[in-house]
């Protein structure tokens, strides 16, 4: 931003704005003005959600399951990991689906490359991570799965959104395990309505997926931690610039000699009583 000259006009845009990006433009912009075209972190009418409870293990054999027996041509899928990413793409290359993954350890030209092999069609299934997938705009995509919930309830609306654009219909399909349903019950808070379950048949979890009850109160995002008044750039309490403590040294510098010592460790009040008592 240094660069660029003094005079000039700002525009931000994003599908969401947690407290992380809201406190990143205050330094940005200047006395903005804010247009919103929907409701903050919500999902549009034309997406259908559904959740399948099933156990972890079983996940990769439910998702090949459903893109053979619903003839999905065309999916994104988000996985939490890098590792996960990749092997999930190898299981579904065994099952004879033509897949590909995006994640932060591929180089760009790789990256490049699979996106453009799964907007044409050569590869059917696109396994992502939630920062490669950033950046990927197609316009009829009709299937979105979630592989693994987000941590973030918020990632759950950047992921969707990208399914159910210009009008057309999509699907978010999230395959969620016993030990997920915290994530879903702070996603269901967040779009104020319970997401739909379809348990597919051979894939009943033997770990059930509590029941959800959904939670009015307001969401709010958890908010970045401040820097302590006092505290050059966030460093911890007792700390100096260099990262080292200072309160306990300095404690220990300023500290009387216990049990009546001297700096040698010698005695010096009973030196002193002595001495005026002889005298």
């Amino acid at each position: 931003l240094n660069l660029l000259p003094r005079v000039r006009q700002n525009l931000m845009f994003s599908a969401t704005f947690s407290h992380d990006i809201r406190n990143l433009a205050k330094g940005l912009v200047n006395d903005p003005v804010e247009i919103s075209v929907s409701p903050r972190n919500t999902t549009v009418d034309t997406v259908t959600h559904w959740i399948s409870p099933v156990d972890k293990k079983q996940k990769s054999a439910l998702l090949a399951q459903l893109i053979h027996e619903e003839n999905w041509q065309q999916v994104l899928v988000f996985s939490r990991t890098k590792h996960g990413a990749n092997r999930l793409t190898k299981f579904l290359e065994a099952e004879g689906i033509k897949s590909a993954a995006i994640h932060g350890n591929k180089s760009q030209a790789a990256r490049t490359k699979a996106l453009a092999d799964f907007k044409s069609g050569e590869v059917r299934v696109l396994v992502a991570t939630d920062i490669a997938a950033r950046g990927i705009d197609i316009i009829q995509l009709p299937q979105v799965v979630n592989f693994d919930l987000p941590n973030v309830p918020e990632d759950y609306v950047h992921r969707i959104g990208r399914t159910g654009r210009a009008g057309l219909k999509g699907q978010a399909i999230s395959l969620v395990s016993a030990d997920e349903f915290k994530q879903l019950s702070d996603i269901e808070r967040l779009l104020k309505k319970l997401l739909t379950r379809k348990v597919i048949d051979g894939f009943e979890p033997t770990h059930d997926l509590p029941e959800s009850r959904l939670d009015t109160r307001p969401f709010k995002a958890k908010k970045p931690k401040k820097p302590r008044v006092g505290h050059r750039d966030g460093q911890r309490s007792g700390e100096n610039a260099q990262g080292h403590k200072t309160g306990n040294n300095a404690r220990s510098r300023n500290r009387k000699p216990a049990g009546g010592q001297n700096k040698q460790g010698g005695n010096t009040g009973n030196r002193t009583r002595q001495r005026s008592g002889n005298r």
